[in-house]
């Protein structure tokens, strides 16, 4: 009999596969948005789909979505007609992580010629087609190609006819099939160092150590669950929209066993690519609770299970196909600060204030197709599709300032600025900390950050922007004031709009004003050496600590 000691060394060893199975997609990634800010995730699944373990690098909205996503491979193939060397992939939103833009695959695992498991993974690629990254689109079909859930490889060898449609259907060839080896080699070194943790450990299957992962996370999760107060907490949260506000709701209901999300009076659904598919606002949702109620027990089905979502039909986090939803995360990111303003309210010590919460990752475009050709007296850049991640700041935590240009909830980490400029013929002039963004409190809200971009020789490109937070700054909680709000202009002047395909013309440069995390508990509660560090640092004004910390440096 094995011993739960036992148990835990495997289960510690399966985590480590999966890490492994995410760094070397990191490493051979073409995308940017893989290798240089990890958009990504990858994992182990039992032979009914089932998540056993997920790396620890990753992204909460591909992860928790790519949960539910085997569960349709396995009903288009399933798994007792794959072989060694096959691979899987789709893009479908309501299949995979809810927009064209991410790529997920799936690959069986097989140990003494039987399949014992399955790996997947997802990637976020720079372009699939389409209008692009972008919210203009008015439904899934202008959004990009779409890949239903095909065989990219048999026993080893590529799908010629898929690679053919793939190359063809996308501004970045090479990139893009590049990308899909990448994903497949990743599970392929995922099954390898599985296959030598099982001689090591001379098993025969994954059924007896995927049994104990899930009781044990299952029990552990509902007893994080059974500590909070009981009860219905409600709380709300305001996203600038695209043609309208939107408006998101929530009641959480805390159970004996389980947690409860129902969006009853969210907004309904956009006429643009704002919308959220279902899996997305689930996997969200599940992610908000989880790092306040059980943030150490390891990822997997039986871990997130006991979290559920009540999502009415015709509102914008349950978005039926083929509505548009190429920016899902614009909405999605809100979500956890939607439920940690429920949760507040049962177990306050452990929630933070809001904060910028959806990412600054403008999609810039240059060459022909935005400034037309070139002529003897007016240059234009050479053709370029990139996107370059960017982060305001994370809200103020009870004991702790909040963290400054900090991706939350994504967890992307922010892409340098050689990586952009070696990629793409863009020059970012200005990079740094936006000084007052950080919301005034006893715990200072993390601070957004300010970039200036242009083309090269200052010629003409195009930003198809998906910010938020512009006309709904990061609130503060228990009397800290609100972070700055985010704002999106030209350096000449002119306002941008914060959503939506815009010039940047010669001469000219994009401005991004990120926005900075709510504080948290009243400021003038602050300690009096933190405020006179901030002073010192430039993080905030005099004004700004006289007037709001009440610190006077005279």
């Amino acid at each position: 009999m094995i011993s739960a000691l036992a148990y835990g060394i495997m289960w510690n060893r399966l985590i480590a596969v999966v890490e492994e199975q995410a760094q070397t997609m990191i490493r051979t990634a073409f995308s940017t948005t893989v290798r240089e800010s990890g958009d990504l995730s990858a994992g182990i699944f039992d032979l009914d789909g089932r998540m056993l373990a997920q790396a620890v690098t990753g992204t909460p909205g591909h992860v928790n979505s790519m949960m539910e996503s085997v569960g349709h491979f396995l009903k288009r193939f399933p798994a007792a007609t794959m072989k060694a060397g096959d691979h899987y992939i789709t893009n479908d939103p309501w299949l995979g992580t809810g927009h064209l833009h991410d790529l997920t695959v799936v690959s069986p695992a097989f140990h003494n010629g039987h399949i014992v498991g399955l790996f997947a993974n997802t990637a976020h690629v720079i372009d699939i087609g389409g209008l692009g990254m972008g919210p203009e689109a008015r439904s899934v079909f202008e959004e990009g190609m779409y890949i239903p859930i095909v065989k990219c490889f048999s026993e080893g060898v590529a799908n010629e006819t898929f690679f053919d449609i793939l190359r063809a259907g996308t501004r970045l060839p090479v990139e893009l099939e590049g990308d899909v080896y990448s994903l497949c080699a990743c599970n392929d070194a995922g099954i390898r160092r599985l296959v030598e943790m099982m001689d090591e450990f001379q098993m025969s299957g994954l059924e007896d150590l995927a049994t104990h992962i899930f009781d044990a996370s299952r029990r552990a999760t509902i007893a994080a669950i059974a500590a909070l107060p009981p009860g219905t907490y409600r709380a709300d949260i305001g996203s600038d929209g695209y043609e309208a506000p939107v408006h998101l709701e929530a009641a959480l209901t805390v159970g004996s066993d389980s947690i409860t999300v129902d969006f009853q009076g969210t907004s309904g659904l956009s006429t643009r690519g704002i919308n959220v598919p279902a899996a997305y606002t689930r996997a969200y949702t599940a992610f908000g609770i989880k790092v306040v109620v059980a943030p150490d027990i390891p990822n997997n089905t039986a871990s997130l299970e006991p979290f559920r979502c009540i999502i009415p039909e015709g509102c914008i986090l349950n978005a039926p196909r083929p509505y548009a939803v190429a920016v899902r995360h614009v909405i999605g990111h809100l979500l956890p600060d939607l439920v940690m303003g429920c949760l507040h309210q049962a177990v306050p010590e452990r929630v933070t204030a809001e904060g910028a919460s959806c990412l600054w990752n403008p999609p810039l475009r240059g060459g022909g197709s935005v400034s037309g050709q070139a002529t003897a007296n007016r240059p234009v850049l050479p053709d370029f599709e990139i996107i370059t991640f960017n982060s305001g700041g994370t809200g103020a935590r009870p004991t702790s300032d909040g963290l400054d240009a900090t991706a939350f909830p994504s967890g992307v980490r922010t892409m340098p600025v050689e990586a952009t400029e070696a990629t793409a013929p863009i020059v970012i002039w200005r990079k740094e900390l936006r000084p007052g963004s950080g919301g005034a409190g006893r715990t200072r809200g993390g601070l957004g950050q300010i970039m200036e971009i242009a083309g090269r020789d200052d010629l003409e490109f195009a930003c198809n922007a998906i910010f938020d937070r512009v006309a709904n700054a990061p609130r503060g909680r228990e009397g800290g004031l609100k972070g700055a709000a985010g704002h999106v202009m030209l350096k000449s002047g002119p306002a941008l709009k914060p959503k939506g395909f815009q010039i940047i013309p010669d001469g000219d440069r994009l401005v991004l004003q990120m926005p900075g995390g709510g504080g948290m508990g009243d400021p003038l509660t602050r300690d009096r050496a933190l405020v006179a560090r901030d002073l010192r640092d430039g993080l905030i004004s005099a004004d700004e600590a006289r007037d709001v910390y009440g610190y006077d440096a005279a």
